[in-house]
């Protein structure tokens, strides 16, 4: 058996907290606070400590879908990304930037979520973004 400690950041939201991913043969088996973290100082919220609950979910998506004949199937990520990036131009091209809207997440970090937004103003030439964790 091997046994590791892996430092990462949380992916609950944009805070950033330091924890040690505990890792047995190849597998999530708990998580740990970064004790020495300058974000977290060795603290984790609940939501930290189960951060990698969803890894092995039986729910978890691990492969793009794509609706086909009313349902969806499995795809490639180029087939999905290509997908996405035809339906995006003709919906701008047929309603305009305005019929766009784009919602980030915050389990993204901060860094992904400003590439994001400024993605969908500089790009998409929109403003409409939205956040859950807006005031």
């Amino acid at each position: 058996m091997e046994y590791q400690n892996i430092p990462t950041t949380c992916v609950y939201c944009g805070t950033g907290c330091g924890l040690n991913l505990q890792v047995l043969d190849g597998r999530i088996v708990g998580v740990l606070p970064a004790k020495d973290h300058p974000v977290s100082d060795g603290r984790l919220c609940v939501k930290g400590w189960n951060a990698a609950g969803f890894v092995y979910h039986p729910g978890r998506l691990t492969t793009p879908l794509v609706r086909r004949d009313n349902g969806l199937v499995e795809a490639s990520w180029d087939e999905a990304l290509s997908l996405v990036a035809e339906r995006l131009s003709q919906t701008i091209a047929e309603s305009g930037s305005g019929a766009v809207g784009v919602l980030a997440s915050a389990k993204c970090t901060n860094e992904e979520n400003y590439v994001l937004q400024k993605f969908t103003r500089a790009v998409i030439k929109t403003n409409n973004i939205d956040h859950c964790a807006r005031l």
